[in-house]
This record gives C-alpha cells, structure tokens and sequence, in this order.
C-alpha cells in the first residue's frame, strides 16, 4: 500500500491546515507562546509530510522533535482553556459577533491543532520513541521563553506589547507573584512532559494488545525450524 493512501499522512497534513489556517486568519504577533508553538507544529509536520512521500513510509522523523512539539502545543490548549478563557465555551464565538475570523483563528490554534496533535502521538507511529532525559531539553523552550520576556521588559521599558500573559506582569502584584506563577507552572509543565511520556508508552501498549509483534509469531516458527534440526541429526 502506498503511503499516499495512508490515513497517517492525511491526518498530518490535516495538522498542517488546521495550524496553517490558525496562523493566516488573524494577525497576532510573534511574542506570544500560542504563535511560536503552532509555529514549530506547522513546521515539523510540514517536514514530516515531506519526509514520509521522500521515504514512504508512516514513521514520522526526528521523534524527540516530535515530543517536544507535542508538549508546547499541549501547553498552549491547555493554558488557553484553563488560565486564560477559564473554562468558558468556545463555540459559541464562531458563528456570532463582528470578529468571526478572529474566534476561528482562536479555535484552530488553542483547540483543533492541540487535539489533532495529541492524537498523532498516541495512535501513530514511530512509538515508545520518546525517553525520560527529554523532559530538561524539552522544558528549556518554554522556561526560556519566560526568561526573555522578563528579561526583555528589565532592559526596554518602551517595548511594545511588554507582558503578553497577565502572569508575566509584575506592575500589579510585584515579582513575587511573578515568580510564583512561573515556579507553579514549571511543575505542571514538568507533569505535562510526564504525561506526553506516559501517553506514548501507554499508545506503545495498545497497539501491542490490537498487533502483537513479529517476535510473538516467529517464534513457533523457530521452534518448528529447531525441532526440524533435531530430526535431521537423529537421522
């Protein structure tokens, strides 16, 4: 079967229309964490597509990469759902009010993609790919980002859009507040990073109940071939 029909490489580049047209429907600027993680989605599944019609095959490549995209995008659902929009519904916004494209854009980059990408890595392969030293390379992305906005605000007090989440502005609460809010979401991203761990063993697992490897079927047949040896040197 050709790659080209299979459901993976569909389901990838579905990724690479949902984060593209989240990306094209407004204009917000680069400095948010939303843009730079559905940047990075948008460009390794780019690469990824290319890879699998380069190679056909349904394996995505650099799978540390992969992990890594899958974490920032799961930070950006969830942030988004949980700390910035409280729960609320998102639905309602699509089809009412003046600023339409603009819920759209909202839609595809803090949901569909998150989604879809959570997805990918728990149904498709490469599986069992990722390992638990990833977690501090992996967590240097947005621990960075952190330390730049900050940083950056300490040196140009006149830089536009200084603070582009609340819990980065010291000028209400203080620094202590600050770094309270970035220590506390330092452990739930470290959790999160557990969790993209764990959810890749636990589709590992699955799909070694739904398909049980080669290892299982050959070996029958090595004990047949085996038995087969001992009958010829008795003869």
């Amino acid at each position: 079967m050709s790659v080209r029909t299979r459901p993976a490489l569909w389901w990838r580049m579905g990724i690479v229309l949902s984060a593209g047209l989240g990306l094209t429907l407004q204009t917000a600027p680069l400095v948010y964490f939303t843009i730079q993680s559905n940047v990075i989605v948008l460009g390794y599944f780019i690469g990824a597509v290319y890879w699998m019609l380069k190679r056909g095959t349904v394996d995505a490549p650099a799978p540390r990469l992969r992990g890594a995209a899958t974490l920032y995008i799961l930070i950006t659902g969830l942030v988004s759902h949980i700390l910035l929009e409280h729960g609320a519904n998102p639905l309602p916004g699509l089809f009412d009010g003046p600023d339409k494209l603009q819920h759209w854009s909202s839609f595809f980059l803090h949901y569909v993609t998150p989604v879809m990408v959570i997805i990918d890595w728990l149904t498709l392969k490469p599986r069992n790919a990722s390992a638990w030293r990833d977690v501090p390379l992996w967590l240097a992305f947005p621990l960075g980002y952190a330390a730049i906005v900050l940083t950056r605000n300490a040196l140009f007090s006149n830089y536009p859009m200084p603070y582009p989440y609340f819990f980065f502005d010291p000028t209400t609460r203080g620094y202590g507040y600050v770094w309270g809010q970035i220590a506390l979401l330092t452990v739930e991203f470290v959790v999160l990073a557990a969790t993209v761990i764990g959810l890749d063993r636990l589709g590992t697992l699955v799909a070694g109940k739904l398909r049980p490897g080669a290892g299982t079927a050959a070996e029958p047949a090595s004990e047949a071939a085996s038995e087969a040896a001992s009958e010829a040197a008795e003869v």
